[in-house]
């Protein structure tokens, strides 16, 4: 256990036992780059069978959920494709929502324009689009970089998939993820993206509607107080810190948004589930 008093308060521990669908973040919760954490696969187990529904969740849009899926299964992890709900995900219900053109022009890696496609969108680079994407794109150029401003620059609506700065590897390390890309654009046109992922409001919606589930109801697990525990606290949902990835103990006496629960790990959860 994290440390002595870690529930916040006596309720808490009853939130968790009563919720009917857990959330867990992935990247730095359930395993971090290629690493999968040696708790995850009884944890996954213990959801399943307290006849929980399981929702993973992530901000990274670089892949599709079936990548996920397949990396924790490899690991022995009891999950499937719709299981996992990627901020990718969420912007094309967003889109779809909204009806108003379906002429993209999509800043991500070749899954993320493989999901777009399969969604109905007409990707397009030279003819005018309805929407500038920003996505986490591994596959960044310069072209692509000089087209979408031209484009934002001539009033384009603008989405971004979601906002980290960074993204965690397995060895301690950091990649670029798009709200760097965000800050870039917004250096050379003045243009700000509506943010689609974690902690805005459009991302849970997305998961609310997956679960079928008042937010009440489910409780959320996750490593970034930025992201996943700015998310609960904002939108009154039970939540659940673990040490795994980004937050240490020392980051929570400055932080803006505290978390219900403080664990090292999700195999302390599997107790209390």
């Amino acid at each position: 256990m994290a440390a002595p008093g870690w529930l916040r308060n006596s309720d808490v521990l009853k939130k968790i036992q009563n919720a009917r669908a857990v959330v867990s973040d992935l990247d730095g919760t359930l395993f971090a780059g290629a690493y999968v954490f040696p708790e995850t696969r009884e944890f996954v187990h213990k959801v399943r069978s307290s006849g929980r529904q399981l929702l993973l969740l992530t901000n990274n849009s670089s892949s599709p959920g079936a990548e996920y899926a397949r990396k924790l299964q490899r690991a022995g992890v009891e999950v499937h494709e719709s299981d996992v709900y990627t901020s990718g995900d969420a912007t094309i219900d967003y889109l779809r929502s909204l009806g108003s053109g379906n002429r993209i022009f999509l800043l991500g890696t070749p899954s993320l324009e493989k999901q777009f496609a399969e969604a109905g969108f007409e990707l397009v680079f030279d003819e005018r689009p309805d929407w500038v994407v920003l996505g986490f794109d591994k596959t960044l150029t310069y072209a692509k970089i000089d087209r979408a401003a031209y484009w934002l620059r001539r009033g384009v609506p603008f989405v971004a998939t979601h906002a980290d700065l960074n993204c965690p590897l397995e060895n301690g390390e950091w990649l670029i993820d798009a709200g760097s890309m965000i800050a870039m654009f917004r250096a050379a046109t003045g243009r700000r993206p509506k943010v689609i992922g974690k902690p805005n409001r459009t991302m849970l919606q997305g998961v609310l509607r997956r679960l079928g589930l008042p937010k009440d109801q489910l409780i959320l697990v996750g490593d970034r107080l930025t992201t996943d525990i700015r998310m609960a606290a904002t939108f009154g949902m039970t939540s659940v810190l673990v040490l795994t990835g980004e937050a240490r103990l020392e980051d929570l006496p400055t932080s803006r948004w505290k978390p219900d629960v403080v664990v090292d790990s999700v195999g302390d959860l599997i107790q209390w589930l």
